[in-house]
């Protein structure tokens, strides 16, 4: 007998929005019972009626009138409007994977605490951002090893066309979420993000390099511990690589990640938006499995 699916919702139909719908699509364990924007006409909006996805541009309303029959919430829009949208959500008794930089709800990286998330059962799970995403993993497998981190720093370039509104106008969230995931799952003093949207054509790859400051770092225990993590992340995203394994460089620990997307939705390049998503779907089929069980 097939097993039931678990029904989510994707609320904001933009680039990540869609690229979620297309690897829900795909699950095994998820079904999209809904699609909801605020335009019909929208890139989104047309893609999802093209794949026979149920969709409305009623926004927030159309999943308070279709509450029973969904489990999870994916919001894909942004900081602001998530801090709307969540009290509606929370009272509606809604799991809800945030995809914007809100940090209302548990941060969570998988390849770190997804079996502490899971078996916490938390009502809000916020996806951190795609930055954090690629770089939290390793100054966390960096804190593995070393216990007395000062500061970690890290650069994501990522190219300007995967950047949507919504990315731009979360810059200032974007940096404040990262830095606090850094704090949090490195136990560094001090943490320092920047992004870099980058206009050449053609488009760059995603790129993360990470700094991190400390005394005597073992540079060995550091590659191991690396490379252990990165065994666990490709799991979920198999087009995360290192392209510069841990160095020193000028009395710093010096690495570099880069991230080629699967391509479902959106170009390669844009491996931002991928490892968010991903992390997010890999989170998702967890609760999904752990409902079933």
């Amino acid at each position: 007998m097939a097993t039931k699916k678990t029904r989510v919702a994707i609320l904001g139909t933009g680039n990540i929005g869609t690229d979620l719908l297309i690897k829900a699509m795909r699950s095994d364990s998820l079904e999209c019972a809904l699609f909801v924007g605020r335009n019909l006409r929208s890139e989104g909006m047309q893609k999802a009626s093209q794949l026979g996805a149920p969709i409305s541009d009623r926004g927030l309303d159309a999943i308070v009138q279709q509450a029973d029959d969904i489990d999870i919430v994916f919001d894909a829009t942004s900081a602001a409007a998530h801090l709307e949208h969540w009290p509606v959500l929370q009272k509606l008794g809604k799991t809800v994977i945030d995809m914007t930089p809100a940090k209302v709800g548990d941060l969570c990286v998988p390849a770190i605490n997804s079996d502490q998330v899971i078996a916490s059962r938390a009502q809000n799970i916020n996806m951190i951002t795609c930055g954090g995403q690629a770089s939290v993993p390793i100054a966390n497998a960096i804190a593995a090893v070393q216990d007395n981190i000062e500061y970690i720093e890290v650069a994501s370039s990522i190219a300007s066309r995967s950047a949507g509104p919504a990315t731009r106008a979360n810059l200032d969230e974007y940096i404040e979420t990262t830095e606090q995931a850094l704090v949090k799952f490195s136990r560094a003093k001090q943490a320092k993000a920047i992004l870099i949207l980058n206009p050449a054509r053609p488009p760059i790859d995603m790129q993360t390099t990470i700094y991190a400051k400390m005394n005597n770092p073992d540079i060995p225990a550091i590659r191991a511990s690396v490379e252990e993590m990165m065994n666990r992340i490709t799991q979920y995203v198999p087009g995360y690589q290192l392209i510069v394994p841990p160095t020193l460089d000028g009395g710093r620990v010096m690495t570099t990640v880069k991230v080629l997307g699967n391509g479902d939705y959106l170009p390669r390049y844009a491996g931002n938006l991928d490892i968010i998503n991903c992390a997010a779907i890999g989170i998702a089929e967890r609760i999904a499995r752990q409902r079933a069980e």
